[in-house]
């Protein structure tokens, strides 16, 4: 399996599957690499090369102590597209907590190596209610997450993931078996860098960020997503990063990767390929 190693030693699990223009996955938390292995599988059938990686403190990935923030995790992409031996242009997505990743990808490493950028339910670009952000979510949302998590985090993430896909709202959930599996790569992962992250994508301000979008960007989020609200991200993303195109899906949760996942294999593989 490989491994690659940040700079503070931490090693990085990722999947490198299939050959051609290389495509990176970020998934989003409480998850790990393998949220994408649908869509990966895709890719890999069409002529790309898709690379997933395990974030650190998750999956497979070493679970540090420090290291849980934007600018780390950022430096965690780039050093995985090195030890893949990538120079060449790629395409980035990222899911969730991942969304936020590719931004700071962007405005931290390498821009110019990207051709296209999406962003699928993605928490940019800010979440968090403040002075001049007063439609955000207020701290303690969050703080109640985490107490949650920190009391019974077998029990939390049992509840959580049926708002997550949408089995407690729609009329087309996914599996019970889905369900389980959600649940076993959220408590494969560390309860620290569990509970760090929720401070880390609830917090952490990507507006000045989305400056480095000039590039081809996607925006695909659900309507129906209770986990991050549409209106609060995917809406300001498109309107602030220009030439972007937005892709709403109807009858979708938060967890659109699977339940959605013919539909968003298909608009990412015309997307890159345009």
């Amino acid at each position: 399996m490989p491994y690659a190693t940040a700079r503070d030693g931490t090693r990085i699990y990722y999947k490198d599957w299939g050959q051609g223009r290389p495509v990176v996955l970020i998934h989003g938390w409480p998850l790990s690499s393998d949220t994408f292995d649908d869509t990966a599988l895709a890719l890999a059938e069409n002529g790309y090369r898709a690379i997933a990686h395990d974030r650190r403190g998750f999956g497979r990935s070493d679970q540090p102590w420090a290291g849980y923030d934007y600018d780390t995790f950022a430096d965690d992409v780039a050093r995985v597209l090195e030890d893949a031996g990538i120079g060449q242009p790629i395409a980035i997505a990222g899911f969730s907590m991942g969304g936020g990743e590719v931004a700071r990808f962007l405005s931290r490493q390498r821009a110019h190596q990207v051709s296209h950028a999406v962003l699928i339910g993605s928490v940019v670009p800010y979440l968090l209610k403040s002075d001049d952000h007063p439609e955000g979510a207020p701290k303690e949302v969050f703080d109640g997450m985490i107490a949650g998590i920190r009391n019974d985090r077998a029990d939390f993430f049992r509840g959580f993931f049926k708002d997550f896909f949408g089995t407690s709202f729609l009329d087309k959930p996914v599996s019970d078996s889905l369900l389980d599996d959600a649940w076993r790569q959220a408590m494969n992962a560390g309860l620290w860098p569990t509970v760090a992250c929720v401070r880390a994508f609830s917090e952490t301000d990507f507006r000045p960020d989305l400056d480095s979008f000039t590039m081809p960007t996607l925006i695909i989020h659900g309507i129906d997503d209770r986990t991050v609200p549409i209106e609060l991200t995917a809406r300001a993303a498109a309107k602030a990063i220009n030439g972007s195109k937005l892709i709403e899906y109807e009858d979708a949760a938060h967890g659109l990767f699977a339940s959605h996942k013919d539909r968003l294999s298909a608009d990412l593989l015309d997307f890159i390929g345009s």
